[in-house]
Order: C-alpha cells, then structure tokens, then sequence
C-alpha cells in the first residue's frame, strides 16, 4: 500500500534509484510508508528496527525486497553494521508515542539523544553522504503555541541554539529532539555529513495507532462511546498531516540536503479536535449525545502548525490533502483492521507507544 503520489515517484526516481538506503526503526508507522516509496522509487532499503513499537506485518508487502536487521540502534556495533555501504540513512527510530506516553515517559524520551548521537556517528564512520533526521514540532518554544485563539504559524527559525529564547522546547520528548538536531548540525560542521532535519507536525494515516490523538479518536467513534471522551475542552488546535503528506517531506528533503538545515513537514492550517471530531462523526455516519471533556488528562500546547514557506522554496511542495481525504482513508484503513479486544483496551492503548 504505497500512499504517495505516483507523481512524487517519477520526480524522486531518478536520484534515489540504484541508492543504498537505511531506514532507522523502519517497521512504524511512517517509516514503514516511507520503505514502500523509497522501494518504488527504485532505492535498496535496509531496514534496522529493535521490535519496541513496529511491527514486521507494516511491510507485509514488501519484507522479502527489503534487507531486515533486527537489533537496537542504541548499540554501536549494531548501528555501525547497518549502517555499512549505505549511502542515505534515514533516521527515525525514537522513543515516541502520543501525549500521553512522552508525557508519562520522560526518561525513555531523553534516551533519544544517546540514540541519535550513537545513529550519527556510525553513520559518517560508515561513510554516510546524507542523513536525514525526524525531529518534531515539539522543538518549537511553547510560549509561541499556548493560545488557542492566537493561532501562530511555526517557522524553522523561531527554533534553535543560535538566539536566546529560541530553544524552550515542548518536554523532554522536545528537548531531546532539539539536542538531536544540534547534534546532527554539528556532525556536518565537524565531518562534513549532509544532514537535514524535518520537523514532523502531527502526522495520521494507515497504520498508526491509538496512542495518537486522531486513531484514538476514531477508535472511540468505532467503539461507539457515548459518553464520548476527549482530553481537554476540544478548543486546542493541531495541523494534522496525512501520512503521505509526512513522507514526501522526508523523501524530497533528502535531494535537497547540502550544510545541515531543517524543514518543516506539516501543513500550515490549524483544525481543532472539535473539528476533528465533526470529520469523524460525518464520516461514520454516528454522532454521541454527550462529549465527555477530561480536562485532568494532558494535551500539551493549545496551538501548532506550520509555517510552509521555507519547504515551498527548498522542495517545491507544501502539503496538500485535506483533512477530509486524508480522514476517509484513514478510517476506512481503522475500520478494516479494528477488533474488539483492541477497541476494549482503549484507555491502556493511550498511555502506550
């Protein structure tokens, strides 16, 4: 199931084909996505992933085309073997889960920064020419994202090291994601790597799961929970990306990358998750009589979404799937692979990754 766009794979096809490419915790959600465009694309992927939150059934389709090595990025002598004649790595194996796993996980969200560092430096020992880094929105300084009214676009310079005030990231899951940025900026001043950083912005689509606040969502709607519950007032807004959306980012990122840089990849229109849920009710033709709003339960920022200026320049391309589309297939996708003793186990599934 290959979400982008056959457009994207002909403009890409010619740089990445014959390329040997590494996808760091490439049985997730969207790295499994970006796996089956980089394939298409004529690349040969080898994929390292130490089972903790993807699945091998996410490249059901293509697992016997890809070069499978199961193990954990954190040991070098693992990440150094993977990372061995590849001439792109693409790096986006992470502690990582909805709000409330990273809010509920400091620690293993902190990991990260061992993780990059040990990821990076394999990488160039390797010979690596590129590296592309998922980093996140939550590097954007909160104050900039703590109104729901005042609905500020992020652009990729209102975070960073270079200016006071410009690194007062969202958490240790932010924190953690800045310092990986850094860290890769400093591995291309020092070894001459290429590196960018793409900023994901609140990704969904097919394979994601309940942790993330839009399956969690959907998942409820599915279940038929009446009272409907929500984590917050439902004012608080996010500009949430279809998949594909996410993984032409990444992709178009890595033939423009030169001195480290970083990129947005998210759209640049805030949605509520009372608009949200309007789309999911429409949708699935069911609409609860009572919301259930938990205000105790986290839900970060009041506002996030992108600023698509600097990837309109650098790739040609903003996002472009409307919530609407993106939604319908995402539901349709829950709807074909939801059980019931998932559907029962909803408020364990949040708080995990």
């Amino acid at each position: 199931m290959i979400v982008v766009a056959n457009e994207l794979i002909k403009r890409i096809r010619p740089w990445y084909s014959g390329k040997n490419i590494l996808v760091t915790g490439g049985l997730s959600f969207i790295s499994s996505h970006l796996v089956e465009a980089l394939l298409a694309a004529g690349a040969n992927v080898r994929v390292l992933d130490d089972l903790s939150s993807g699945k091998s059934e996410n490249l059901a389709d293509v697992i016997d085309d890809v070069d499978l090595r199961i193990g954990d990025a954190r040991d070098y002598t693992i990440a150094a073997s993977a990372s061995s004649a590849q001439d792109v790595v693409f790096h986006l194996a992470a502690a990582h889960g909805g709000r409330g796993y990273i809010d509920t996980h400091p620690v293993e969200c902190l990991n990260n920064m061992a993780l990059d560092h040990t990821v990076f430096a394999a990488a160039v020992e390797a010979g690596v020419s590129t590296i592309v880094h998922a980093s996140s929105a939550c590097v954007y300084p909160t104050v900039l994202q703590s109104s729901s009214e005042f609905r500020f676009q992020l652009a990729e310079e209102s975070a960073g090291f270079d200016e006071p005030g410009k690194a007062y990231a969202d958490g240790a899951y932010g924190w953690a994601k800045l310092m990986g940025e850094f860290q890769l900026a400093s591995f291309g001043k020092q070894y001459g790597v290429k590196g960018v950083s793409c900023r994901i912005f609140t990704a969904y689509g097919e394979r994601e799961n309940e942790s993330h606040a839009v399956i969690a969502l959907i998942a409820k709607a599915v279940a038929r929970l009446d009272p409907y519950p929500i984590w917050g007032n439902g004012k608080q807004t996010r500009n949430f990306t279809y998949v594909a959306d996410t993984v032409t980012g990444l992709l178009l990122s890595a033939t423009v990358a030169q001195d480290f840089d970083v990129i947005n990849v998210g759209t640049s229109s805030h949605h509520s998750i009372e608009d949200l849920m309007e789309v999911i009710f429409k949708q699935l033709e069911w609409e609860p009589r009572t919301i259930d709003r938990q205000l105790d339960m986290p839900v970060g920022v009041l506002s996030r979404a992108a600023d698509c200026t600097k990837s309109g320049e650098m790739l040609d391309w903003v996002p472009s799937t409307s919530i609407e589309d993106g939604m319908r297939r995402t539901i349709e996708w829950y709807c074909s692979v939801a059980d019931r003793a998932r559907l029962d186990s909803l408020n364990s599934l949040l708080m995990s990754r």
